[in-house]
């Protein structure tokens, strides 16, 4: 089945020539466009793509603020920002707001399309420089290690072990982990010895526990928290 995707972006230049570039894509239907962030919800809500490439920079209503409502409104419709401001502030807010994939205007027809096809699998898609930029923000350097504390008596019981955040299992914290690290849900079931339904349930209980909606904020989150360590 063909991959049903809006266009949103504020020049319609910019607008017409994507829809031309992408309908010369096979399994690609463009299903419309739209010129700011509320003509964006209002044709989300009539076509229900499967994509929409999303501006950030747009009169009315911006990019951000329409992906947040787009991924609240309408879960089953994936967003892929494409535009041409790649600075911190645009990339984490759209990210934060649930876009599932990041690329400059810069980026070419193959990199578009294989964008689309990655975020339709469940993964996410950012551009490399962003994705370097969003390590580098959540990776600071570890705090300098405090005095060891004296050794407990004999028989004294040892130190409770560190709580993971959020109520997560240690399952859960590896599997985390793992999604840091780069590694599809295949890998890490055979990684771990276990089925991908089961990595699966894993993977849901921990994005309900810690409030996740994408494989993106779940590598933010496992960095963040010291579940992830930069390779």
């Amino acid at each position: 089945m063909s991959v049903r995707v809006l266009v949103v972006d504020d020049q319609a230049v910019v607008r017409d020539g994507m829809v031309l570039l992408l309908g010369l894509m096979p399994d690609i239907e463009v299903v419309g466009s739209a010129g700011d962030g509320e003509a964006a919800i209002a044709m989300v809500a009539e076509h229900r793509p499967d994509v929409v490439l999303m501006d950030l920079r747009m009169p009315r209503m911006d990019g951000v603020n329409a992906t947040r409502r787009v991924r609240a409104d309408f879960p089953d419709t994936q967003v892929i920002v494409l535009t041409t401001y790649a600075d911190d502030k645009s990339v984490f807010g759209a990210l934060r707001a649930g876009a599932r994939g990041f690329l400059t205007k810069s980026a070419g027809a193959e990199e578009i399309a294989a964008a689309i096809a990655t975020v339709m699998e469940g993964e996410a898609q950012l551009d490399p420089s962003v994705q370097r930029r969003l390590l580098e923000s959540v990776t600071a350097p570890p705090p300098e290690p405090a005095p060891a504390a004296p050794r407990s008596p004999v028989g004294a019981d040892p130190s409770p072990p560190r709580r993971l955040p959020d109520g997560l299992t240690a399952r859960e914290a590896e599997v985390l982990r793992l999604i840091a690290s780069g590694m599809s849900n295949a890998d890490i079931a055979a990684k771990l010895f276990v089925s991908e339904a089961t990595v699966k349930t894993h993977i849901n209980n921990a994005y309900t526990k810690a409030g996740l909606r994408s494989r993106t904020q779940a590598v933010t989150y496992a960095y963040r928290h010291g579940l992830a360590r930069p390779q």
